[in-house]
């Protein structure tokens, strides 16, 4: 379908959190996947009085859900795809009160011993869809 963009960015945070944990969830992968990936966010813009506007994202990016090994396994399939940029929130993270906390608890735990509560997507609009294609939005 001609204008379809190549790449898609998706969300999905666990079904278990509650709203505010899934909103803070998504709002820090979205945070950091605006920093990872060059060429995101557009430039600023101008409306027709002249003012400058912020430059957002320059495609839809949904923030989905699903159960928490759902989650999981989207995790370890990214993980897989060189293509995939992704990234991993954790209940170890969400718990910390501050950065400091966090790298100090990370450094004390197993990969296998992380609780992925949300995970950020961007990559190959194909390989995305296979992975969230079928979550429903949150609501």
């Amino acid at each position: 379908m001609a204008g379809r963009p190549a790449f898609k960015c998706a969300i999905v945070v666990s079904a278990e959190l509650p709203t505010g944990l899934a909103a803070n969830a998504a709002s820090v992968l979205a945070l950091t996947i605006g920093d990872r990936v060059d060429g995101l966010v557009g430039a600023d813009v101008k409306d027709a009085d002249g003012v400058v506007h912020a430059g957002v994202i320059r495609t839809p990016l949904p923030i989905l859900t699903a159960p928490n090994d759902r989650v999981r396994g989207i995790v370890q399939e990214a993980a897989a795809q060189d293509e995939t940029f992704f990234v991993s929130f954790s209940a170890l993270a969400q718990s910390c009160r501050t950065y400091d906390e966090y790298v100090e608890k990370m450094a004390a735990t197993a990969t296998a011993d992380l609780a992925s509560v949300g995970i950020g997507l961007y990559g190959p609009r194909k390989q995305i869809d296979r992975l969230v294609g079928a979550l429903p939005l949150l609501r």
